[in-house]
């Protein structure tokens, strides 16, 4: 039987700040990624070096998906405005941040760079200039992970931890972010075979039903996951577009996957 190999360059500190979109977690230590964290590819992140990182997948085995662990800042205060957002607008008896993933959404950050864009959810409040989201809630938006431009898999947080990354589906959906836009930084063919990589994997580990791009989130509120108790509170975001989210569903027939 033919041995599946993987290979994957991890770059961490190595892009420039972009101008960032992001539209739209208690601390517990994060599962193990996928395919086993490399000391020598944390060491290389944190050192901001360039590692070349195999992974060998058993036999019979899908390869595994090389995932860079990169934890967002997290603090007491992060926690209780990120409670306090879920309470005003998904439950208000909620007493934790813990959700049960069914749904992916897949984003693009308007910015080239996963550099910029981790060190945007690193802040932990929206900022004030963002009046429409910021009357929605104090706490600032995130995801749970980012694509480089490369491919490279970021992972930012739990894929349980509640997270504000798309109006209505933030109580049972994980955000999986890419760097880049539609004109300017076009997504890239690694990406898609990224979020592909990794979409397989969630849907692995976790009860998927869904996959969906933001720009869909609107036309999927009469689903009864969508949940939002303002329903003045809506937008319409044209990430990360349909011919995107067209090739990313072309290699997960398989999965079957519904969209709106």
């Amino acid at each position: 039987m033919r041995r599946a190999r993987l290979a994957v360059v991890v770059v961490a500190a190595a892009c420039s700040p972009p101008r960032q979109r992001a539209d739209e977690a208690p601390e517990r230590p994060p599962p193990k990624s996928p395919g086993a964290t490399v000391d020598a590819a944390v060491a290389a992140v944190l050192d901001g070096a360039a590692v070349a990182v195999s992974l060998d997948a058993a036999p019979d085995a899908a390869p595994a998906v090389a995932i860079v662990d990169a934890p967002m800042a997290w603090s007491a205060e992060r926690a209780e405005l990120t409670l306090a957002y879920r309470r005003q607008h998904s439950d208000p008896a909620a007493r934790d941040l813990e959700i049960a993933p069914r749904v992916i959404v897949l984003h693009y950050t308007s910015g080239h760079s996963a550099k910029g864009t981790k060190r945007y959810f690193d802040k932990t409040r929206i900022e004030a200039g963002r009046t429409k989201l910021a009357d929605a809630g104090a706490v600032n938006v995130s995801s749970h992970y980012i694509v480089d431009r490369d491919g490279t898999i970021y992972r930012l947080q739990p894929e349980t931890r509640f997270a504000r990354h798309c109006i209505g589906l933030n109580h049972i959906a994980i955000g999986i972010e890419n760097a880049g836009d539609d004109k300017r930084w076009p997504l890239t063919d690694a990406q898609v075979a990224a979020d592909v990589a990794l979409v397989r994997d969630l849907a692995r580990r976790f009860p998927i039903t869904h996959l969906l791009g933001h720009h869909e989130v609107m036309a999927f509120r009469d689903h009864p996951y969508y949940v939002k108790r303002d329903p003045s509170y809506k937008n319409d975001k044209p990430d990360p577009g349909a011919a995107f989210m067209k090739r990313v569903r072309a290699e997960l027939v398989d999965l079957e996957l519904k969209a709106p």
